[in-house]
């Protein structure tokens, strides 16, 4: 009797050694964490997006962006992981023999604090500020935690460092700024080596970090793409899944899991 598609998906997925998660910003959405473009909304739709993420943009008016960066650092602290985050760190502990990496474009701590332990962050961490000028992280004391505005809308003058007496900024990769280079080369070894390439989440069109998954299909991975909508890494994909992460992954991994 012929296997089913689902099914053949399935041992595909027990059959491979190593395995690479790549997730972008729908990954994160399920946990009620706003997609960058989605947080212009309310007291800050009336600023450019580049306004806020830009080395430009801190410099005309740091606490303006401080601000804002505050508050969506605020909406990760009290986001908890989403079924999705939960199903991969489930995955990886129990199948202890593959090897498995998450690269993700987030910038916040879901899949850590799910239990995953290799995560390869190529935008930064929204919860690592780091000095603007010397590039000294920042000391947490130093950090406000503000209350919890719905829209934000209150700006901040970022605290300074006590090495160079320059201003924090928000440790993430903003428009104009490269991705941190030990991190893309890590990823990119990674989506190399893969036998399988899950994307989940993610539009395809952010580079550098969508040429990952062309990478992996070239070197000959098997790219299955994991999105209620239509995206650019279906082109490279050779099974898509028409769901949400926090739906289609704990039925998916689950039937993946190796007896």
């Amino acid at each position: 009797m012929n296997e089913s598609p689902v099914t053949a998906l399935h041992n595909r997925v027990l059959a491979a050694d190593r395995i690479v998660f790549f997730t972008g910003a729908g990954m994160s959405a399920e946990s009620g964490i706003p997609t960058f473009r989605d947080a212009l909304t309310g007291l800050w739709e009336r600023f450019d997006a580049t306004a806020l993420a830009s080395p430009q943009g801190y410099r005309a008016d740091p606490a303006l962006v401080w601000g804002w960066y505050e508050w969506r650092r605020m909406k990760v602290m009290q986001a908890a992981p989403n079924a999705g985050h939960v199903a991969i760190a489930d995955f990886v502990r129990n199948n202890p023999t593959k090897f498995v990496e998450i690269i993700t474009q987030n910038v916040d701590d879901l899949h850590e604090r799910a239990g995953c332990t290799h995560v390869t962050h190529l935008h930064g961490s929204i919860l690592a500020p780091r000095c603007f000028a010397c590039e000294r992280p920042a000391n947490a004391a130093l950090i406000e935690t503000i209350p919890n505005e719905p829209e934000g809308g209150r700006r901040l003058f970022p605290p300074h460092c006590d090495h160079c007496n320059g201003t924090f900024r928000p440790g993430v990769v903003w428009f104009g700024e490269s991705l941190p280079q030990a991190e893309f080369k890590h990823a990119s070894a990674a989506a190399r080596e893969a036998e399988i390439f899950i994307v989940i989440g993610t539009s395809g069109v952010v580079e550098p970090a969508a040429s990952l998954v062309r990478i992996a299909k070239k070197a000959g991975a098997f790219i299955i793409s994991i999105d209620p909508n239509e995206t650019m890494a279906e082109l490279y994909a050779d099974a898509v899944v028409r769901d949400t992460a926090a739906v289609a992954l704990p039925t998916f991994l689950t039937a993946c899991i190796a007896p």
